[in-house]
């Protein structure tokens, strides 16, 4: 459970810092997910870290998100930065760490959600970055423990419509570039902005 918790802190912390460039005026700017604006990721980032908390303070994820609050519609980048506080402290409180979580009923190991959500908030942290045009790597040893358990969570085939094909890339690119690439991003393509 340790490495779990702590590549999930890692990859909150990678996401926080890219958040932190956010301001309202790079909102509507589009991200690597395609259809996405930064304002609909981060929104998505918020519901996932709510998630995330719940199955470490409840035990239980449900499937449907709820309803979005006050902060999230008035700061989405500020309510994420909040959310990931919040995860981190439910974190470092709980007594107990959970073995099992329920997502939708159906029991999965704690730290396959951990696995999961480690992966997801580090591309999303990613995504924000290409969107606020600070283009900052995942960092080395993030990546590579990400791209250790990557292929155990995410198969090659149905990937669609949550992830595109995996990327080619050159032999001599980083381990940030290539889990990029195989989550079916581009790490060398600019988002273009209006």
């Amino acid at each position: 459970m340790t490495r779990g918790t702590g590549l999930l802190g890692r990859a909150i912390s990678y996401a926080v810092s890219a958040a932190g460039d956010v301001t309202p005026a790079l909102l509507p700017r589009p991200t690597p997910c395609r259809g996405w604006n930064l304002e609909m990721l981060l929104r998505h980032a918020c519901e996932s870290l709510t998630a995330l908390r719940s199955g470490i303070v409840t035990g239980c994820v449900g499937l449907i998100p709820a309803s979005p609050d006050r902060d999230l519609a008035a700061d989405p980048a500020r309510a994420f930065r909040d959310r990931a506080g919040q995860f981190l402290a439910a974190q470092a409180v709980g007594s107990r760490r959970r073995r099992v979580v329920d997502i939708a009923d159906l029991p999965l190991p704690a730290i396959v959600m951990e696995y999961a959500g480690a992966l997801e908030i580090a591309i999303h942290g990613w995504d924000i970055s290409q969107a606020c045009g600070q283009r900052s790597p995942i960092p080395d040893a993030l990546a590579i423990d990400l791209l250790a358990i990557a292929s155990l969570l995410i198969p090659e085939t149905g990937r669609h419509p949550l992830f595109d094909a995996p990327v080619t890339l050159t032999a001599h690119a980083g381990p940030g570039d290539q889990l990029v690439a195989f989550l079916g991003r581009n790490p060398r393509s600019a988002i273009r902005v209006a």
